[in-house]
Parts: structure tokens; C-alpha cells; sequence
């Protein structure tokens, strides 16, 4: 069976007739990170587009033709932008598979790719890291060793890991597997606690429960799941999140609930797509099918809270808070206003947009370690938005931004306090002081 006809029995248009969909009008230009830090045609959507024209023309992908897809951040604005319905995303994941598999990229690129992804998708692996990480904060030689530039030297991609490190304190207690509703049950849903987000925000996710809680859900926990994908299928390495995907798959069908919510913007952008995530490595049509099953429960944290709409009382927050849209919550899941308005309705809150919101912030799951210098400079920009605002907090929902947006402010001399929108919504339904989010 030919690829062309196997996608057409999935329900899937093969890739070169979604090639065929762009028609270079131009209106992705403005919107494309990539682009607007370089003017540079073939680092725009409609010039990636053509460059996977040619690699399907000629069987093969050139040195060039790689260096241009992997400045891509895969932050779905062009998606967003595109008047045509050009399904970007499955063009450049499908690329970036293929790359992966016939492209021999050189050593040290194959080194730093494997040593990042033996790492970030792996939670107890990353819970190994909080120890030490803690104790080099405390130590106070962060500071020292930024300015003598040693790290940025020796590797820009350590350097960028070295700055963007979390600040780690006290270790957060693992949620229990069932968490029970505040009074009435309304619903009973699933949780993904992820990988990143688990290690190095546990904070988010019990904060997350909580609010779940209060508003009715007992919400079920999953103790043996592990990474859901969306860093390996973010970069190509298909049969890695096909793994990782089939494993989510399995451990939500054994808890056996009807919804699964995600607090992380990139997880949910890529659990919403499981059925081509799978397609992608050539697994069975059967467990394909499971995939898109559970694809269809998957639902972003404020987009199912303002579908459930809300139960619990909110107290005053007088903070004024900047809220960030993460790309693969925005373009990825097309979810903008369900948390400004989960926001706005805590009274006090002021709430303000960010200018240039379609403008990705440089972190787009591992680009900022792959590719530092037009991540740092998308961070700059990002974080001359947020300055413009003159908020004390700054909201996302998706802690590579978080990481991102708060380490260029930090470089600044700019600190500002770094909440998800679970973590707003609890400190107001508890009753909390601003301190809680704003520390004085």
C-alpha cells in the first residue's frame, strides 16, 4: 500500500496535497518569529513550504534545507494567519520526521540532541536534578559564572539551561491518586501531570487539582504515567513520541474517565493530535484509533473550566497581571479567551494583553537549547512587551514560556513574578493574599 493511499483510508490527505494548499500569498509574513527577526524568505512558512517541495521533487534534503526547517519554531502562528487552511503543523512534523530518519546531521548536533532528550522527557530523571539545582542557587555562583561568560563559551546551549533553570525550593507533595470534590460532585476527570511540569512545577499541578476540586471534579491522578510526547514530536523524532504517546494512551484508558485535563499548552497541542502522532511512526490502525479516542478527552485546563463554569466563590487579587497567549494554547488549540475571562472574572484582577501577541517567545519545547541566539532575541522582544505593560505578574500556561519570558526579565534586572492561571485561580478561591503570587 502506498503512503498516499494508506493516509487517504485514514481520513488523511497526503503530503504533497497539502503542499499543494499553500498558495505564497504572504499573509503568515508577519506573524512568523523567524521572519520578522531576519527578513529572510526561506525562513517563513511559505519559503519552508517550498523547500519541502523540493525535497519531495528530489528525494533528498539538503544541508540548507535542514538549517531552515530546524530555525522553525513550530509555534503555529502561520496556522493561525493562513486564509488558505494550510495544515502547517503536519507539514513541518512530517518534515522533521523525515529529517530525523534520512538526514545525517553532524556529531555535535547528534550529541546535544541525544543528551537533551535523554534527559527533559524523563521525570524521575529531571526530579534527580532538583538537589543539586538547589543547591548551586544557593551557593551564589550563579551570578558570577553568567558574567564571566565561561558557560556561553564552552556552549551556548548549556548556557541557555543554565539561565533558564527554575528556581527550586521546597519540594511540593505529590498529589494522591484520587483527589476528592468539594461538596456536590459535578464531574470526574483526568490529569496529566507531565514531565517538565511535574519536576520542576509541582506547584502548578497541585494548584491545578485544588481548583479542579473546588469547582466539583474529583479528579483522578494517574500515578504510573510519564511524558505524553510533545517534546520528541515537536522535534521530529517520531517513533520516540509515538512511545510516549501510546503509553499516555494506555494509562488514561486504564483510569477510565471521559475527560483529560492538561494544565501545559505544548502537551495538550500534541495529545489533541495522538491519532497522527501515531500514524506518523506506522503504528496499528487499531491502536490509532485509541489514540484519537482519547485525543477527543483531552481538553486545556481553563478551556474546560469555563466550559464547566464556575462553583466556587473568588476573592479579591488587586494585582495587575500580564497574560501571556503560549503558542500551542493559542494557535495550537485555538484557546485565547477562556483564560482571560477565567481572569477577569476574580475581582480586582486587571488584566492586560500583551502587545504583539501572535509573536512566539523563543522557548517553542526545546528550540531555546537548540537554537539560543534567535531564542534569546525573541525573548527580548517578548520581554520588552511585557515591561510595556508595567504588570508585577506575569500568567502563561506552558512552563517553557514561564521559564523564558521570567530569565530574559531577570537579565534585565526586570524580576517579575511568574504564575500559571491555575495558580491565580486558587490563591483567589482560597482567599489568598497577593503576596501569595507577588512576594513584597
Amino acid at each position: 500500500m502506498t503512503e498516499s493511499t494508506e493516509n487517504k483510508e485514514n481520513g488523511e490527505r497526503p503530503f504533497p496535497d497539502l503542499l499543494s494548499d499553500c498558495v505564497h500569498c504572504g499573509f503568515c509574513l508577519p506573524t512568523c518569529p523567524t521572519y520578522v527577526l531576519w527578513g529572510e524568505e526561506m525562513d517563513s512558512p511559505r519559503g519552508r513550504i517550498h523547500l519541502m517541495g523540493q525535497a519531495e521533487e528530489e528525494g533528498a534534503f539538503s544541508d540548507a534545507s535542514v538549517g531552515h526547517f530546524d530555525n522553525c519554531l513550530g509555534c503555529l502562528a502561520c496556522v493561525t494567519a493562513c486564509p488558505s487552511g494550510v495544515a502547517y503543523d503536519a507539514l513541518i512534523e512530517t518534515t522533521r520526521a523525515r529529517v530525523e530518519d534520512e538526514h545525517e546531521r553532524p556529531r555535535g548536533e547528534r550529541l546535544l540532541r541525544s543528551a537533551i532528550f535523554s534527559l527533559f522527557p524523563h521525570r524521575r530523571r529531571l526530579e534527580l536534578m532538583r538537589g543539586p539545582l538547589r543547591a548551586y542557587q544557593a551557593s551564589g555562583l550563579a551570578e558570577p559564572l553568567r558574567k564571566s561568560g565561561l558557560l556561553q563559551r564552552l556552549s551556548p546551549s548549556l548556557a541557555a539551561m543554565e539561565r533558564m533553570a527554575p528556581p527550586i525550593r521546597s519540594r511540593v507533595p505529590s498529589l494522591p491518586e484520587r483527589v476528592p470534590a468539594a461538596g456536590r460532585r459535578r464531574a470526574v476527570v483526568g490529569m496529566l501531570t507531565g514531565c517538565v511540569q511535574g519536576a520542576f512545577f509541582p506547584q502548578v499541578n497541585t494548584a491545578t487539582a485544588r481548583v479542579l476540586a473546588a469547582e466539583g471534579c474529583e479528579v483522578v491522578v494517574p500515578q504510573g504515567q510519564g511524558c505524553c510526547g510533545a517534546l520528541s514530536s515537536h522535534s521530529g523524532r517520531a517513533e520516540e513520541a509515538a512511545r510516549f504517546a501510546e503509553a499516555t494512551v494506555r494509562t488514561f484508558e486504564q483510569a477510565g474517565v471521559d475527560t483529560v485535563v492538561v494544565n501545559s499548552a505544548g502537551c495538550g497541542g500534541t495529545m489533541k493530535h495522538y491519532g497522527r502522532v501515531l500514524r506518523e511512526a506506522g503504528h496499528p490502525r487499531e491502536l490509532v484509533r485509541r489514540a484519537e479516542a482519547l485525543s477527543a478527552k483531552v481538553v486545556d485546563f481553563s478551556e474546560y473550566l469555563a466550559r464547566l463554569g464556575p462553583r466556587a466563590e473568588r476573592h479579591p487579587l488587586p494585582i495587575t497581571a500580564a497574560y501571556h497567549d503560549a503558542c500551542h494554547l493559542s494557535h495550537g488549540q485555538g484557546v485565547t479567551a477562556q483564560p482571560r475571562d477565567l481572569l477577569r472574572a476574580i475581582p480586582e484582577l486587571e488584566v492586560a494583553d500583551l502587545p504583539n501577541p501572535e509573536i512566539c517567545c523563543g522557548s517553542a519545547g526545546v528550540y531555546n537549547l537548540l537554537n539560543p541566539e534567535p531564542a534569546a532575541d525573541l525573548g527580548t522582544r517578548k520581554a520588552d512587551d511585557v515591561s510595556s505593560t508595567q504588570a508585577s505578574l506575569l500568567v502563561a500556561g506552558n512552563p517553557g514560556c514561564s521559564l523564558q519570558i521570567a530569565a530574559t526579565m531577570r537579565e534585565r534586572g526586570e524580576e517579575i513574578a511568574v504564575a500559571h492561571t491555575a495558580q491565580v485561580l486558587d490563591a483567589s478561591i482560597r482567599g489568598l493574599p497577593p503576596t501569595a503570587l507577588v512576594p513584597s
